[in-house]
């Protein structure tokens, strides 16, 4: 039998659509027209090219310098930032209860974090890091340790890394955790059967269960730690000097401090895409080595 198609469903996602292609598509084709166009004021454009992404793409040049300065902070940032809080994730889902009422009181506190909004957090940091009335900051001085995130660059990355590292880890460990809960009783029954260590129950047992969640959580990270701008920019303002000025902080910079609106364009388009080719690196090499791992040995 036949099956019967109905297009007439395809006018229920129109307006979905039609929404993207007005937030989204319309957007980004103003963005790509200003990336190549020049303007003097006045509403008046000529035609420029690539010229402005050969400018940033070109060390010798002050954009460009400015642009892969701070694309090497962004990346050394998103590195330092899954090196702490997935391996951290990891470790406080492990260390959750399974049952009981303790469960609930779990979720509700590491969920408590996560409803913070961005420019709340850095509110937070920014006095709780200061020296003369913030707790942290206070202590530590107290403590022998000059520190003045304001002026030392050390203690404004260390600040921005700890206070990340506190707004998002829970995000890791409740995806670590639900991979957790999916798992059968049985297979740990069939460990204790075998004697396996507590080692050998997590490496053979629950990381392996836990590869898509954790893809989701490296390809989550990364996006938001790559892209992060309120935070850093409520504590330091990308200072001291532009020891903290992440790629975002930059563009905003060009595009709202200098008014330079093809350069900026063009910042964001190659800022996207480099999200987009990491992203997709990501996500090839993980499912890969998943699939390495799924098929039999002698398989083809």
């Amino acid at each position: 039998m036949d099956k019967t198609i109905n297009n007439k469903a395809w006018f229920l996602v129109l307006p979905v659509f039609l929404i993207v292609a007005f937030s989204a598509v319309l957007p980004l084709m103003t963005v790509v027209n200003y990336s190549v166009q020049d303007t003097f004021g006045n509403n008046q454009f000529f035609w420029n090219g690539v010229g402005w992404f050969k400018e940033l793409l070109d060390p010798s040049t002050d954009l460009g310098d400015r642009f892969l300065a701070s694309l090497g902070r962004n990346l050394l940032f998103s590195a330092i930032i899954l090196a702490i809080e997935v391996p951290l994730g990891i470790l406080v889902a492990l260390s959750m209860p399974r049952e009981g009422w303790r469960v609930a009181a779990c979720l509700v506190i590491l969920a408590l974090p996560l409803l913070i909004p961005w420019n709340v957090v850095g509110t937070i940091w920014q006095i709780f890091g200061r020296p003369d009335i913030g707790l942290m900051g206070y202590t530590l001085n107290k403590m022998g340790f000059d520190y003045n995130y304001v002026s030392n660059s050390f203690d404004a990355w260390c600040t921005i890394i700890v206070m990340d590292v506190w707004h998002w880890t829970s995000l890791v460990a409740l995806l670590c955790y639900a991979g957790l809960k999916s798992i059968p009783d049985a297979y740990y029954q069939a460990a204790q059967i075998d004697g396996a260590s507590r080692w050998a129950v997590f490496t053979a047992i629950q990381l392996p269960k836990m590869k898509r969640v954790l893809l989701i959580a490296v390809l989550l990270r990364f996006m938001d730690s790559f892209m992060i701008y309120t935070e850093p920019f409520v504590v330091t303002g990308g200072g001291p000097g532009n020891s903290t000025t992440f790629v975002s902080i930059e563009l905003v910079k060009i595009a709202l401090g200098q008014f330079d609106l093809g350069k900026a364009a063009a910042l964001s388009i190659v800022y996207n895409i480099i999200i987009l080719i990491v992203c997709w690196v990501f996500y090839t090499v993980m499912t890969n080595a998943d699939n390495e791992r799924a098929q039999p040995a002698g398989g083809a």
